[in-house]
């Protein structure tokens, strides 16, 4: 992702979408449209990750490591659902501040269910893709690599009507961070829009 000389200095925002999503997620795009209406200093970045957790952790980690050697300003990361569980990773890599909206904790207990099926992206993508059982092995290598307790710079946002993701788990696992846990909802974080002014001002206090 090349960032001009002009945008030295203005906060940068990814946003890192779920398993079986895009760039193109109705989230993703709800705030990159409300950033360019309200937060126009803030750079929205939302790169598109390969399903396959080994292909995924090595794109994103060079990826990362560009960005925050190279950028002059603030980086911050959000993600959704895996999304959340990469936000995490890249967050404990790089020391960044990260909004976890239904984070996924625990992926790799989730995958084999999806194991040697034909995925589709539920964005409409028509690439299909396979997981294999070493997929599985290599995601929970990934969840296993993360410190506990975490440091104090996430925030929570949870939904206890999830029905995909048990919103406990993502409380315990992120204990004595920010939280904000709602009744109801559902996977998709109902309401979403409501946060996203505190979002940015949660990744970026300063600015």
């Amino acid at each position: 992702m090349p960032i001009s000389n002009t945008e030295s200095g203005r906060p940068l925002l990814i946003y890192l979408h779920g398993f079986l999503s895009s760039p193109q997620s109705y989230k993703c795009q709800l705030l990159k449209q409300w950033l360019q209406q309200e937060r126009p200093d803030v750079i929205f970045y939302t790169p598109l990750i390969s399903p396959y957790p080994g292909e995924a952790a090595e794109s994103l980690g060079h990826l990362l490591e560009e960005l925050v050697r190279t950028h002059n300003g603030p980086v911050g990361l959000a993600g959704s659902s895996m999304g959340g569980f990469w936000s995490t990773w890249l967050a404990e890599q790089h020391g960044l501040p990260a909004v976890l909206i239904n984070p996924a904790v625990h992926p790799a207990r989730l995958m084999p269910k999806y194991l040697e099926q034909d995925l589709q992206p539920y964005s409409g993508e028509l690439q299909t893709y396979r997981l294999r059982q070493r997929d599985v092995d290599t995601l929970l290598e990934l969840e296993q690599s993360l410190p506990t307790p975490l440091e104090g710079r996430y925030w929570l946002l949870a939904q206890r009507g999830d029905e995909t993701l048990d919103c406990r788990e993502a409380e315990q696992f992120y204990r004595g961070q920010r939280h904000t846990i709602e009744e109801g909802g559902d996977h998709s974080f109902q309401g979403f829009a409501r946060h996203m002014s505190a979002l940015v001002d949660f990744l970026f206090p300063n600015h």
